[in-house]
């Protein structure tokens, strides 16, 4: 955990940004995968972990933002706990660990809820994405499961988004440390993707990997020779020389902030002309967006721009034409990278989109765009200093695409079928950093940037 201090800081200016009411925060329980002694990892819900630090299931905290005071529910171990799990620490001391004096039973949350909406006061909590958490409040708050989510408080919603939006300084040490993961994570695949081996060997090298530094990934491995497809999660195929190998993977501290990298590689260790040519401009594109996001852009604008880059250099290619800005505006280049430059970091890998993805990455200022491609833009708001993002753009042949749009005429004016029609076959590139926004640009996480030139992608897969 941090210092209490952050705990106690972070909850105050939390109850600060509110009017009045209790603030209720589920913590995640066990998640059984087969039957209830044998559970998936545990993961916290990150709003918990965010304000009360605790990382061990079924708790809850409470805040009464009327009169300051603060709760942590849970159970003390007893002696079956003991002889499986060793001796632990009461929920007092662990609450006193993170700056909270009151502690009581889980049993006594819903007393404490029952009495306060006796007495007419809001219940404020943040919606449910798990389906235990649903129940749970059906039984407190006599809401039917169905329904929780819609009465989840938007104001708790935008109060939460807007603190842990800038990330502190031991938030972006905890991000630095998951990105030094995520960079020997990536070397490795680099080295291991070669002809004849299998895709899901280099996965569960790299998930390994991550497991080694007591964390695991951030989110399931995305590894494939064929990277048209965005998030390919089949690990079955064997790498074929020609072909590229595109690895999207993360790892998570032990404090559970996280790091999501992408690089794509030739399987065997060097690139061919044609790979060379879009691989070239993609990371055009990456590094577009570098140079110019900065506090006071919105990333909708970095997004537009990084994706002129990748219209500018296919029309190069001959598999554009026309003029690069309206065919952007249009959405021309959408056939390519259909998805969005990046979303925000931290304590989840898409942070926190389970609040509402909307709320995350878009204000009353910045809309998101109603098109194909725009439209999929996870963070399109106002940059400012501290948010942690990612840079991500790709361009990728889909056949089943090029095809629909093809026969519909889509964007003829814009697109060269003939031209296009050759690079079916192609596969796709994506070529992703972590950024922190700082006061005059943005900077890569980690002490070292995953090698991404085509000169270090193939040195490094030579050693």
């Amino acid at each position: 955990m941090f210092d209490k201090s952050v705990y106690v800081s972070r909850r105050k200016r939390l109850i600060e940004k509110m009017s009045s009411g209790l603030i209720l925060i589920l913590g995640n329980g066990e998640a059984p995968a087969n039957y209830t002694d044998n559970t998936y990892k545990f993961r916290q819900d990150s709003s918990f972990l965010y304000f009360f630090g605790l990382n061990l299931p079924g708790f809850a905290g409470v805040l009464d933002v009327d009169s300051g005071k603060e709760y942590i529910f849970g159970n003390d171990v007893d002696m079956d706990d003991i002889i499986w799990m060793g001796p632990q620490p009461t929920v007092k001391d662990m609450a006193a660990g993170v700056g909270v004096a009151d502690t009581a039973p889980f049993t006594k949350l819903a007393d404490c809820l029952k009495e306060a909406i006796a007495a007419g006061r809001k219940i404020h909590f943040l919606p449910p994405y798990r389906y235990r958490n649903r129940i749970i409040l059906e039984d407190l708050l006599g809401i039917h499961h169905s329904l929780v989510k819609s009465y989840a408080s938007l104001e708790l919603v935008k109060a939460v988004i807007s603190l842990r939006s800038v990330k502190e300084p031991c938030e972006i040490d905890e991000i630095n440390r998951a990105c030094n993961i995520g960079y020997e994570m990536h070397v490795t695949a680099m080295r291991h993707a070669q002809p004849g081996v299998k895709e899901q060997y280099i996965a569960g090298l790299i998930e390994g990997i991550a497991a080694s530094y007591g964390s695991m990934v951030s989110f399931p491995v995305i590894l494939s020779q064929n990277g048209e497809t965005l998030h390919n999660h089949d690990h079955s195929k064997i790498l074929t020389e020609g072909r590229m190998m595109l690895t999207d993977a993360g790892a998570e501290s032990v404090m559970n902030y996280c790091s999501d990298f992408t690089r794509t590689v030739p399987v065997g260790g060097k690139f061919n002309q044609r790979q060379k040519e879009i691989y070239n401009i993609v990371l055009a594109c990456n590094n577009k967006a570098m140079e110019i996001a900065r506090p006071g852009v919105t990333y909708q604008y970095v997004h537009l721009e990084a994706c002129k880059v990748l219209a500018q250099g296919l029309k190069d290619l001959g598999m554009m034409k026309g003029d690069v800005n309206e065919a952007v505006a249009a959405g021309a280049h959408a056939l390519f990278m259909p998805h969005g430059l990046g979303h925000m970091m931290g304590l989840d890998v898409h942070d926190m989109e389970d609040l509402g993805q909307i709320y995350v990455g878009y204000d009353e200022v910045t809309r998101p765009i109603n098109q194909f491609g725009a439209s999929s833009l996870r963070m399109g708001r106002m940059l400012q200093p501290g948010f942690v993002i990612t840079d991500e753009p790709g361009c990728y042949f889909i056949p089943a695409l090029i095809d629909q749009w093809r026969a519909q005429g889509m964007h003829k004016d814009y697109l060269v079928y003939d031209k296009i029609e050759a690079y079916k076959d192609f596969g796709g590139i994506r070529l992703e950093d972590d950024i922190l926004i700082t006061e005059n640009g943005c900077e890569c996480m980690g002490d070292r940037r995953a090698p991404i030139t085509v000169e270090e992608v193939e040195n490094t897969m030579q050693m």
